[in-house]
C-alpha cells in the first residue's frame, strides 16, 4: 500500500481535481484506491458524487474518534473505488488534534491499524500548512505537487519542498517527492514555457510530462457529482489524466526495478 499526498500551499492549482482524477483513472486501471478528503470544503467529496452534508463518517471520525478504517470508508462501485469523506466538520477536527497526544500521527495510525489491502490511498491536502496537512505528510510515502506555470508558482513550490524537508527531517525520514505535475497548462503563454524550461533545470526526474490542460469539462464535472474522466472521458482534460496514470504507473514500475 502507497500512500500519496497530493500537496501545495497555495489554492487553486488542481489539487482536488488532480487527486480525484489520478484515483479515478487508476481504479479504472484495475488498481484498489483509497481517496482521502482532508479538505474541510470537502471539494473532493463532492466530486466522486457523496453528499457531504449526509455522509455517514467522515474524515473527522477516523482522526479524532478513532473509528477503524473499514468503518469509516464509502464504497463507490460506480467509480471502484473507496473514498473518505470530508465537510465542514473536520475544521473542527484541527482544533481537537492539537489537544491529542501524537497529534500528527493520527492519519498513519488510522491507515497502519487498517485492513492494507490498497494499491494506493491517495490523500487531497487543503490548500496551507495546517495540523491536516501535517498528518497527511507523516503518513504519506510520497507528495505529488500540482502547481500552475505562473509567476509567483517557483517561491511556493520551494515554500512547499521546504516543508517537506522539515517533515523528512523530523517525523518522516522516508518521504519522498513523487512527482511534480503542472495543472491549467497554456501553452500559448510565454511564462508557461519558461516556468517549466525552470522546472526541468531544478527538477530533473520529478517533472511529469504529462501536463494537465485548461479544460471546461473537468471544471464542469464536480456539479455532476463524477470525476472529469467519468463526465467527458474523451475530453482533452480527461485523457491528459488518463495519460498521467500511464505516466504514474511506469514510474512506480521503474521504482520497482530500480529502488534507489
Amino acid at each position: 500500500m502507497k500512500i500519496i499526498a497530493v500537496a501545495n500551499q497555495k489554492g487553486g492549482v488542481g489539487k482536488t481535481t488532480t487527486s480525484v482524477n489520478l484515483s479515478a483513472a487508476l481504479a479504472a486501471m484495475g488498481k484498489r484506491l483509497l481517496l482521502i478528503d482532508l479538505d474541510p470544503q470537502g471539494n473532493a467529496t463532492v466530486s466522486v458524487g457523496i453528499d457531504k452534508a449526509a455522509a455517514d463518517a467522515t474524515v473527522l471520525d477516523l482522526l479524532v474518534d478513532q473509528m477503524p478504517l473499514k468503518r469509516a470508508v464509502t464504497h463507490l462501485p460506480q467509480l471502484a473505488l473507496d473514498c473518505i469523506p470530508a465537510n465542514g466538520d473536520l475544521t473542527a477536527a484541527e482544533v481537537a488534534l492539537l489537544s491529542m497526544d501524537a497529534r500528527e500521527q493520527q492519519l498513519k495510525k488510522a491507515l497502519s491499524a487498517g485492513d492494507p489491502h490498497y494499491d494506493f490511498v491517495i490523500v487531497d491536502c487543503p490548500p496551507s500548512l495546517n495540523m491536516l496537512t501535517l498528518n497527511a505528510l507523516v503518513a504519506a510515502d510520497s507528495v505529488l505537487i500540482t502547481m500552475q506555470c505562473e509567476y509567483f508558482a517557483l517561491e511556493g513550490l520551494s515554500a512547499l519542498i521546504d516543508t517537506i524537508n522539515s517533515v523528512q527531517q523530523t517525523v518522516n525520514a522516508d518521504l519522498k517527492i513523487e512527482g511534480i505535475l503542472r495543472t491549467l497548462y497554456d501553452p500559448r503563454n510565454a511564462l508557461t514555457s519558461e516556468v517549466s524550461e525552470q522546472l526541468y533545470e531544478h527538477f530533473d526526474g520529478l517533472v511529469y510530462r504529462t501536463v494537465i490542460p485548461r479544460n471546461i469539462r473537468l471544471a464542469e464535472a464536480p456539479s455532476h457529482g463524477v470525476p472529469g474522466i467519468v463526465y467527458d472521458r474523451l475530453s482533452r482534460g480527461a485523457t491528459a489524466y488518463m495519460a498521467l496514470a500511464g505516466e504514474f504507473m511506469r514510474r512506480q514500475e521503474q521504482n520497482r526495478k530500480d529502488p534507489s
